[in-house]
């Protein structure tokens, strides 16, 4: 008897653990996907927020010269038009530095992105450093996350 409850237990601990490791995996995917599930819906603080998560980790790749994972925060649109060949040409002249969010203005489905870069430009074989301009970007929201118009 005693060695049946036993056995009934361990068929309930397996089955828990199997139950743990399935929540485990959907929670992961959930976390995995860029931006999580922002939605249309969200409050401007929330959509503020996930902007500045994104615009920071796009600029942070182009700093580090990654210009394919900057590629990557491309909205689906702009990716179907801009090959990454064509990204990587537009975006090598320039070596980044450091780009400062001013202020991100949040609507229903976009929000508007002013930055301040600091960049190194080479300009007929002379290296002019530290130029400073302001910018702006334009994110979408959409398929749960915040991504850069590329025009």
């Amino acid at each position: 008897m005693r060695g049946r409850q036993f056995g009934g237990w361990r068929e309930h601990a397996n089955a828990i653990v199997w139950i743990a490791g399935l929540v485990v995996l959907i929670v992961a995917a959930g976390c995995s996907s860029p931006g999580g599930s922002l939605t249309r819906d969200a409050s401007p603080e929330v959509k503020q927020a996930a902007v500045k998560e994104r615009v920071t980790a796009r600029w942070a790749a182009l700093i580090r010269g990654d210009v394919d994972s900057a590629y990557g925060f491309l909205s689906p649109t702009s990716r179907e038009t801009v090959s990454l060949a064509a990204y990587r040409a537009r975006s090598g002249s320039a070596q980044w530095r450091a780009a400062a969010i001013e202020s991100i203005t949040c609507e229903v489905e976009a929000c508007k992105v002013e930055l301040r870069v600091t960049y190194d430009y080479l300009v007929q074989g002379k290296m002019m450093r530290g130029i400073q301009t302001a910018m702006s970007e334009t994110w979408v929201l959409d398929k749960g996350a915040a991504w850069l118009v590329f025009l």
